[in-house]
């Protein structure tokens, strides 16, 4: 069981100032952004926006507010406290939320505002801050965590990510994130690169994913249940074997740990640009979902979230 001294992790970085200047250590990698695994060196602080998240100095948010469709471990009563940014570092021919990540609709927010997002989402009782697509936005979110901590913020911290970070970003993060939730979406870069426009993607996001843990651990939960710090993967199950599921798996349990929590996906349905990419035309099948289920068994994952198919 890991020991948590302070928790949330963030609080001990506020109190030492090492909150503030990660914020700013943040903010000047902005000069020559290598926030993403992209590494597209644009200066996001003048008039330039990133090569793929279209993102410059202010983030963009859709939205925000109690969320209870995520693992239970994060949802419980009260719901999950998410900020769904726009755009993305990814570009998802299959993306169900294509209107967000890839046309960017959303309103730029200062880190003001965003701090306020943050508190809102604490006096509504969420039990964690849930940040949705936040690779690209990682210094505006260190900005606002200031703000918002200096205020009373509390909840811990749920980095939901595409898992195409950066080792610069991790780096930064150590210590303040108290739960990741990557996805791991493709064991093939033939595929990362055809589906989501993601050159080196296996290798990006095993690294990141490798640092996660090594950060937070294997996911702990208390007496109710709730996440309080640790590693959760998410991996969508493509039609056809694109995500790669095998080698994921065998990754997770023996390069991260056997008791990795797993959300194994099956609600793969085309979407966006999917039409025009069989086999991703077509939903997952069941034989081919619970052929990943027996795949997770073998490999020998058995913390698992998954539904129960008919």
């Amino acid at each position: 069981m890991t020991t948590l001294a302070v928790w949330p992790s963030y609080l001990a970085l506020l109190e030492s100032g090492e909150l503030e200047l990660r914020a700013q250590a943040a903010r000047r990698r902005m000069e020559s952004c290598d926030l993403c695994a992209r590494r597209c060196r644009v200066n996001r602080l003048g008039d330039a926006r990133g090569a793929a998240c279209r993102t410059g100095a202010l983030a963009v948010v859709h939205g925000h507010g109690p969320h209870y469709g995520e693992e239970r471990p994060l949802t419980g009563h009260l719901g999950s406290g998410t900020i769904f940014f726009s755009w993305c570092s990814l570009r998802c021919v299959f993306c169900q939320n294509w209107t967000i990540s890839q046309r960017g609709d959303g309103v730029e927010t200062s880190s003001a505002a965003l701090a306020r997002m943050m508190l809102d989402l604490q006096r509504l009782g969420c039990h964690n801050l849930n940040l949705v697509t936040p690779s690209h936005v990682v210094a505006q979110v260190l900005e606002a965590l200031v703000l918002a901590a200096r205020r009373g913020l509390r909840l811990p911290i749920v980095w939901n990510t595409g898992g195409y970070d950066s080792r610069e970003a991790l780096d930064l993060l150590d210590g303040i994130v108290d739960i990741y939730m990557p996805d791991i979406k493709y064991a093939d870069d033939a595929a990362a690169l055809a589906y989501s426009r993601a050159p080196g993607y296996w290798a990006a996001c095993t690294e990141a994913v490798r640092e996660m843990h090594r950060q937070v651990g294997d996911l702990v939960v208390d007496e109710d249940g709730l996440a309080r710090r640790g590693l959760l993967v998410r991996h969508l199950v493509l039609p056809g074997g694109s995500s790669g599921t095998r080698r994921v798996l065998e990754f997770l349990a023996e390069e991260i740990s056997p008791d990795t929590y797993l959300n194994l996906m099956d609600q793969y349905r085309p979407a966006y640009r999917a039409w025009q990419h069989p086999p991703l035309d077509r939903s997952t099948t069941t034989a081919e979902y619970d052929h990943a289920v027996l795949l997770a068994a073998e490999a020998g994952l058995h913390r698992l979230d998954a539904p129960r198919r008919r």
